[in-house]
């Protein structure tokens, strides 16, 4: 997730994660001034509407009420057909045909702004939208009319549930989301034994991603970002009949991949030597801990604490929020993540959160009114490069955006 995890990125043909903490863009100058209710200083035309979906949502997930302003912005993102875009400069001229739109920033915001509350006409138009473009395999990809991914699939079953939809009965042609995931499971019996594929290659074939399966787990258990730990399953990995048994396969292959490298992922551009990739590794943790193998995940976010601060600095809010995505399913404070305060270092990448004082009134007032049905929910998402790999969380994202 480091874009889709540092600046959040799925790109197409290979996802990258956060692996080696990814040069980011120059900082704006002063003529090149962005939103001031935008999170993070960087170039927001690839993952504007992921980065700020992303930190909206750990804010909401440790209790932080964002600033209204940052949260309008994103509601406002929004295309008249239900899209989202990956970053619209003027959100009030119209989407037209020039209008990159994409299934993963429109899933991410539907995961924060379900969470925050008070936006269903924002989110209902998002979902019904997210199921227009749907293909005929049952999953989605990054672009509408894309080949189904792994990773987009994942993070549109996320929108769904947080939306209150069930994923198993969002069908196209009598396909289901988890149709489109059994078919980007490798099977057991070989050297990657239960992983996922980001994509089958130009011949149909299947390669372990790890990103891909820490977002296949997730999606296969019909969950987003923001996960408490599930129920310890003993399974081993067997033929995937059902998305639970998909689940379960990659969660062995990514405890045995973690297990491998000291508690981390590991992920390389082309031509460069190997590198930990600390936004897949917080993505696996996520995925680790709904699936309920919490002895590793807790192993590789306590790597996190140790290893991850540069990281996040370089790479800014989404990578923060996946920080904070991964000490939540493991029960670790993310207020004293390795002596840092990742909940503070976040708020710092943008305006300034609502009061303590407000935002203990405003959760009396959804309490009276029993209006926040969703109460705290999760996530999203990119892509590690098939021999590379953030990063959610993608850079990756860049590529993605730049193809015809």
């Amino acid at each position: 997730m480091n874009v889709r995890r540092s600046a959040a990125v799925l790109a197409a043909v290979a996802v990258i994660g956060a692996a080696t903490p990814a040069a980011a863009d120059p900082s704006p100058s002063p003529s090149q001034a962005f939103p001031s209710a935008l999170y993070g200083g960087t170039d927001p035309k690839y993952d504007g509407v992921w980065r700020q979906s992303l930190a909206l949502l750990a804010q909401d997930t440790v209790g932080v009420k964002p600033a209204a302003k940052s949260v309008q912005w994103l509601a406002r993102q929004q295309c008249e057909n239900g899209s989202f875009a990956a970053y619209r400069p003027d959100p009030t001229a119209a989407c037209d045909a020039k209008t990159m739109l994409d299934t993963n920033a429109t899933a991410a915001a539907v995961q924060a702004l379900t969470a925050l509350g008070g936006h269903d006409d924002v989110t209902g138009k998002a979902v019904g939208w997210l199921k227009s473009v749907q293909n005929k395999d049952g999953g989605w990809g990054y672009s509408p009319g894309g080949a189904s991914d792994t990773n987009s699939t994942s993070v549109v079953v996320g929108a769904l549930a947080a939306a209150g939809e069930k994923p198993d009965q969002v069908e196209k042609d009598g396909k289901s989301p988890y149709d489109a995931l059994l078919k980007l499971a490798l099977p057991c019996g070989g050297e990657d034994d239960g992983a996922f594929a980001f994509q089958p290659d130009k011949k149909g074939k299947l390669a372990a991603n790890a990103d891909a399966t820490a977002a296949g787990v997730l999606g296969s258990l019909g969950k987003g970002m923001v996960v408490e730990p599930g129920k310890k399953s003993d399974a081993t990995c067997e033929k995937a009949g059902t998305p639970e048994q998909a689940a379960a396969n990659g969660a062995g292959y990514l405890t045995a991949a973690l297990a491998k490298d000291d508690g981390h992922l590991m992920s390389a551009l082309a031509g460069a030597e190997p590198q930990p990739d600390y936004g897949n590794t917080a993505d696996a943790v996520v995925a680790l801990a709904a699936q309920g193998d919490t002895a590793q995940a807790e192993k590789s976010v306590r790597w996190l604490e140790k290893n991850s601060a540069a990281w996040a600095a370089q790479s800014g809010p989404a990578a923060y929020a996946q920080l904070i995505f991964a000490a939540h399913a493991t029960g670790t404070n993310p207020r004293d993540f390795g002596g840092a305060d990742l909940v503070k270092q976040l708020g710092a990448t943008g305006p300034a959160p609502q009061t303590a004082e407000k935002t203990k009134a405003s959760d009396e007032k959804k309490e009276d009114s029993g209006s926040d049905f969703f109460g705290v929910w999760w996530y999203v998402g990119v892509c590690l490069v098939a021999g590379i790999g953030i990063g959610f969380l993608f850079t990756g994202r860049k590529k993605k955006q730049q193809q015809p």
